[in-house]
């Protein structure tokens, strides 16, 4: 038995599970790298850009990283609503993808974009003009918060067009082809590093911007990314091909459709937003140094993050291959193989982040209250993403099968209510602070995962008609 086949065999599964020939195990796992590798690595080297930007910002204090950081919350919760069009959309395509029909697949990426238009012009239009009012209430502090606005605002006009490229880079995902996002995102984050060096420090003959300039250079960056999404989806030979020659009507049957899936997914976001903000909320309520080391924290764990949900895309995708090609039992074992992938990198990772902590924050910022706060934050945050890799890449399967409302569930749980909770009695009535705040993410991360791995081992979600 050779080491692929110790590691990542497939001998786990049921006998009455099985529905037709099992490939061998090095196929499978070269299958899953093939699909997995683009989206681990685009989503990894975007956390890495989005740190290298925040090392950007961090040199101009604690103030520009904490009015740079208590953005993304409302952004966050801007942007749910196509978050939730997304997931719809990979999830269906996926199946349309393993039933091999095209034409009804570009017809639900044709209502998509429209929806996802509409929908982005509605929402940040909102968030420019109550811009100060939304960050107020998110809890920036008046030292910063008119920084924040202006940042802000000019982010907001960016992720108009990173809206709609996303939902066009999600239906790429699930027809498999993860490379054409890979080069899109990849694209746009080297523009916007490019434009935070030049705009940010003013070199040459572009303005001294600071974090204005970080903005600018963001929506530079996102509209990239529209422009790539826009052409990848013009290819005539495509599984996915568009032009405007077609039709772009909406059509009730397919928005429907997408809406079935879609609406639990939104569901999941409120949930998520909800308790994310009212994490963040209290947070910020320790003071300045204690949000900024929070986030340069936070950027690192983005990129544990990015490495779940990279794999936790490609898992998605080729869950809902399986599923529409009527092999449930290949769904189990890529969502299997790709859970064991993702520990073993989590291990690496872990090691790494507890090993040099101190020169990872210090890239950040080197104030002295930063450093040694970090440090402990670090660690624990060393354990925390051997859970958040592993939750993330098996709600990933439970997403792909069309699991939906379980994973909403699932976040209703634990993130809406356990977190908050936990961080609210650990930050202060029990006085730990920061890191108070950061164990109860290590809960947080713990519930998910073994709430998660529950469902996957009952494989009920194998049986999900989309």
């Amino acid at each position: 038995m050779n080491w692929t086949e110790k590691i990542f065999g497939t001998t786990g599964l049921k006998p009455d599970q099985i529905v037709g020939p099992i490939p061998a195990t090095k196929d499978i796992v070269k299958r899953t790298f093939t699909i997995a590798w683009p989206s681990a690595t685009e989503a990894v080297l975007i956390s890495l850009i989005g740190a290298v930007d925040m090392m950007m910002v961090g040199q101009l204090g604690a103030g520009a990283i904490a009015s740079v950081g208590i953005t993304n919350q409302p952004k966050f919760i801007l942007f749910s609503v196509i978050i939730a069009l997304n997931i719809g959309l990979t999830v269906i395509v996926s199946r349309r993808k393993g039933q091999k029909d095209a034409a009804s697949a570009n017809q639900l990426v044709r209502n998509a974009i429209v929806l996802s238009t509409l929908i982005s012009a509605f929402f940040y239009t909102v968030g420019y003009i109550y811009a100060p009012q939304i960050l107020k209430f998110s809890g920036a502090s008046a030292d910063y918060i008119d920084t924040s606005v202006i940042y802000f605002r000019i982010v907001l006009i960016g992720m108009f067009f990173y809206s709609i490229g996303s939902t066009i880079t999600a239906a790429q995902r699930g027809a498999g082809n993860t490379k054409i996002s890979m080069k899109t995102n990849i694209s746009a984050n080297v523009v916007n590093v490019i434009f935070n060096f030049l705009l940010i420090n003013g070199i040459w003959i572009f303005p001294r911007w600071g974090v204005m300039g970080a903005a600018v250079a963001t929506s530079l960056g996102n509209v990239v990314a529209f422009m790539i999404a826009i052409r990848s989806a013009s290819a005539k030979d495509g599984f996915l091909s568009l032009s405007f020659k077609q039709d772009w009507r909406l059509h009730k049957a397919t928005i429907l459709s997408l809406f079935n899936i879609s609406k639990s997914a939104l569901v999941e976001q409120i949930f998520l937003r909800i308790g994310f903000f009212t994490y963040v909320l209290a947070i910020a309520g320790l003071g300045t140094i204690a949000f900024a080391t929070h986030q340069v924290v936070m950027n690192v764990m983005t990129i544990s993050f990015a490495v779940g949900d990279g794999l936790s895309i490609a898992c998605s995708s080729l869950v809902g291959q399986s599923l529409g090609a009527k092999r449930p039992d290949m769904a189990i074992i890529y969502g299997k193989t790709t859970q064991r992938i993702g520990f073993l990198i989590a291990i690496g990772l872990g090691l790494f982040i507890a090993v040099f902590r101190i020169e990872i924050i210090s890239l950040f910022n080197k104030d002295p209250q930063i450093l040694s706060s970090g440090s402990t934050i670090m660690l624990l945050l060393a354990v925390i993403m051997l859970f958040q890799i592993a939750q993330v890449i098996t709600i990933g399967s439970l997403r792909g099968a069309g699991d939906v409302k379980f994973v909403a569930f699932i976040s209703l749980i634990s993130v809406t209510i356990v977190r908050p909770l936990l961080t609210y009695l650990f930050a202060y009535p029990l006085g730990l602070g920061l890191t108070g705040a950061w164990l109860s993410v290590l809960l947080d991360q713990s519930l998910r995962y073994v709430i998660s791995k529950r469902r996957f081992a009952q494989a009920t979600w194998t049986r999900i008609e989309v």
